[in-house]
């Protein structure tokens, strides 16, 4: 009687990524579309320079940075969600569930729309709502150039080979250097973006910076 024979599969099936690109082209698109239509031709200097009284369109402008800041964010993070909760996977539209880039697309923008709504609400009730204009206005220079950043994070997270769980503990570094430099960046702008009392500066820095950042980590992490 023959004797049985082990076949060992050493066909290694890659992990395909091209969703990865399709979103970081979609995002560079929709740049090129900003600095070509909305900011009406404006080259990289001019449009990080400018002033808030020589700018025009400014809110087309904070919305699309504000995307592709969700997108690539979302993107980056998404493969470190241990697992998408039952009530969010649960939910079916047109048969298709939240995989895990979804769900932390779906976080990421909840994030985003209660910060930005409290933030505008915020400046209204200290009646400063002329402020919340220069604020996105200075706001979106940053989230600019850190998408930038991202996307280039994006390219060595799924392109190269490094150690994910250990780029886990440099992403955490990397995120909490940003939130510490935004916070000074918003602080000591020469647009003045804070309300001018400390403890409203206060209160925004703690129920508008770090609550949703804790809020976002439960959704995400817990």
């Amino acid at each position: 009687m023959p004797s049985s024979q082990h076949f060992i599969n050493h066909v290694r099936i890659p992990e395909n990524n091209d969703w990865v690109i399709f979103i970081l082209v979609g995002c560079i698109f929709l740049y090129v579309f900003m600095m070509n239509v909305i900011e009406r031709d404006a080259s990289l200097r001019d449009f990080l320079l400018q002033k808030y009284f020589d700018a025009s369109n400014n809110l087309p402008s904070w919305i699309i940075t504000s995307c592709v800041t969700t997108l690539t964010l979302s993107v980056l993070i998404s493969q470190y969600i241990p697992v998408v909760p039952k009530y969010i996977a649960d939910l079916q539209l047109f048969g298709y569930q939240l995989n895990k880039f979804g769900y932390t697309l779906l976080a990421v923008l909840f994030f985003y729309l209660i910060k930005s709504t409290f933030g505008f609400l915020f400046y209204q009730s200290i009646g400063d709502g002329k402020k919340w204009t220069i604020f996105y206005f200075t706001s979106t220079k940053f989230y600019f150039i850190l998408t930038f950043l991202l996307i280039i994070l994006c390219v060595a997270h799924y392109y190269f080979p490094i150690d994910r769980n250990k780029m886990f503990l440099y992403y955490l570094c990397f995120f909490s250097f940003v939130f510490i430099f935004k916070v000074f960046f918003y602080l000591f702008h020469k647009n003045k973006i804070l309300p001018e009392k400390w403890y409203y500066k206060f209160l925004y820095i703690c129920t508008l910076q770090i609550a949703p950042l804790l809020l976002l980590w439960k959704l995400l992490f817990f």
